[in-house]
């Protein structure tokens, strides 16, 4: 029955392993392109969106930003988070920088650049109008020139912007920005015309080109939206392969995200919206989008309408999405962060690290203690199973007697053991009981430091500076003595090694295997998980490591108050 329960170990960790590495490693198959060019032929026949029938869809020579911003007049944007401007040539938001954060650890670096317009490399930008139900009405479009007194758009200073068609109709528009990243557009349309006409309001964020992903199976990034209470999600593949998914909502929102950055349109959410995603290719570029429209609103002659349009432009930071949710009403805006199918275990797990942080002042420390939270929770079950393997370990001369008295009769062999461990009260599965209720616990806080923005650049002690990020050091140029950069299979840090060392020590301790295959497997086991997780967060390694300290010193503890119970027992 040893066996058995070692086969049985063995084999859940082999399994857990695949698992991982598949999970969490595995990059998806990438969709065939070929169909590329069919859906280019079909583009023509399908029904233009609104701002698909104003802007040229042709590829423009790319330039640099500076020169791509300069084509058109420009109204700034400053707040103590960002930093752009508007484009007035459509007014359009398509030049954006998170001043909060960097592209590199080092704050020196550049800021985060969310959009830019187009004829820069990598376009992407948001902008809104107006559809009319009759023919012949002139309306703004992405070269009307909106003009406006402001000077900038602050947090504290809004900014009204103004079109006239020249035919009787007036265009206004007032943009609000909060001290985060939410945007207010607030349109309204004065009829002074001497016939009534149908307007819908529309709001859509653009993106040329395709960006470059994680590919991950643990992460989406791409287009998304919550409709009708329900996430959805498209890569970017898929979304080229559908050409256009429509859906009708009440309430709810619609973006494209990234690992760390969102751009989403949040509609009325009592008034049913019609929204779209696209994806299509024309001539070599890749171009995707998302839309809101709301329902056609009447304006009689001498009267005005009013609609409004949040834009959520920056970082997915939970508390501030929850906030969102909480004051604005947005339907399920904390998706936007990827918790996945353990949603209701990673999120209170994020929050419980964040409250840590606060006390402790580092997320690494936070990481610490959230080990020794865990191992109180789990203190009676690991007990249990630390007291099963002592008294195993108590009596493997008995089962070594067993062997070599019943060694040839696997049958014999089996009932004997399963005699012994019942006098002996032993349950041979106890032991595996820690593992497989720590398993979702290591892939929730796995998920909290790949996904969670307030993780990204968070720095340890000595050499860890991001601890959503592997160990930079490794073994093979003697940690950063040699001046030579290993190939990213050798890049094993100090602190994989440590984790690997720990899981060698505390296997010392467990009762070890009869069969010589088994030990030996059971002592490479180490060694292939040092190399397996030196590519994850050096945060999951250094949980892995602290808690592989805590269970030694735990199963010590109780192997030693097991004996002395036993030698008692012994001499009464």
């Amino acid at each position: 029955m040893n066996e058995q329960k070692n086969m049985i170990v063995a084999v859940i960790l082999a399994v857990l392993i695949l698992l991982g590495f598949n999970f969490f490693y595995e990059r998806p198959k990438h969709e065939a392109l070929a169909r590329q060019a069919e859906i280019a032929k079909q583009a023509d026949a399908q029904k233009p969106t609104p701002l698909e029938s104003k802007i040229p869809l042709s590829p423009k020579p790319v330039l640099p930003l500076k020169e791509a911003l300069d084509q058109s007049p420009r109204l700034a944007i400053q707040t103590s988070r960002l930093k752009g401007s508007i484009n007035l040539k459509g007014c359009l938001l398509d030049d954006l920088l998170l001043l909060d954060y960097h592209e590199a650890v080092d704050r020196s670096s550049p800021p985060i650049s969310l959009l830019s317009p187009e004829g820069a490399k990598a376009a992407y930008y948001a902008g809104f109008g107006w559809v009319a139900k009759e023919t012949g009405i002139k309306l703004p479009d992405s070269q009307t020139v909106w003009t406006t007194s402001s000077t900038s758009l602050t947090q504290d200073q809004p900014v009204v912007l103004v079109w006239n068609n020249g035919e009787g109709l007036t265009f206004e528009r007032t943009i609000t920005v909060d001290d985060q990243y939410m945007f207010t557009v607030t349109d309204r349309v004065t009829n002074a015309t001497n016939v009534g006409i149908s307007l819908s309001a529309y709001g859509q964020v653009n993106r040329l080109e395709t960006p470059e992903v994680g590919g991950y199976m643990i992460l989406h990034e791409g287009p998304i939206g919550v409709l009708n209470g329900k996430l959805t999600e498209l890569t970017y593949a898929k979304l080229k392969e559908k050409g256009t998914v429509e859906e009708s909502t009440v309430g709810g929102w619609i973006g494209i995200t990234d690992k760390y950055w969102l751009v989403a349109l949040i509609p009325n959410q009592k008034t049913s919206e019609k929204t779209m995603f696209r994806g299509q290719t024309y001539d070599g570029q890749d171009r995707y989008q998302t839309e809101v429209m709301g329902p056609a609103v009447d304006i009689k002659p001498g009267e005005s309408i009013e609609t409004k349009h949040h834009l959520f432009a920056g970082a997915k930071v939970l508390r501030v999405l929850d906030d969102y949710e909480a004051k604005l009403g947005f339907d399920k805006f904390d998706l936007a962060v990827d918790f996945g199918w353990f949603y209701f275990l990673t999120k209170p797990l994020f929050y419980v690290l964040e409250y840590l942080h606060k006390l402790l002042g580092n997320f690494g420390l936070a990481i610490l203690a959230l080990t020794v939270l865990f191992k109180v929770v789990f203190f009676p079950l690991a007990n249990k199973s630390y007291r099963s393997m002592s008294h195993m370990k108590q009596v493997q001369p008995k089962i070594e007697a067993l062997k070599k008295r019943y060694g040839d009769d696997k049958l014999r062999m089996n009932q004997e053991l399963m005699d012994l461990y019942r006098r002996e009260k032993i349950n041979p599965l106890a032991g595996c009981l820690p593992m497989l209720i720590q398993a979702p616990v290591f892939f929730c806080l796995y998920k909290v430091l790949f996904v969670t923005l307030e993780m990204r650049h968070a720095p340890f002690y000595g050499w860890i500076g991001d601890l959503s990020a592997p160990d930079p050091t490794s073994l093979f140029n003697l940690f950063g003595l040699i001046p030579w950069t290993p190939p990213s299979f050798f890049m094993i840090g100090a602190w994989p090694i440590l984790m690997g060392v720990t899981m060698f020590l505390q296997q010392k301790l467990n009762p070890q295997p009869a069969d010589p295959a088994q030990a030996k497997a059971f002592m490479l086991m180490p060694f292939f998980l040092t190399f397996l997780l030196a590519s994850f967060p050096a945060g999951l390694v250094i949980y892995w490591a602290w808690n592989n300290v805590l269970s030694m010193a735990q199963q010590w503890a109780i192997m030693r108050l097991e004996d002395r119970r036993t030698a008692d027992a012994r001499r009464g």
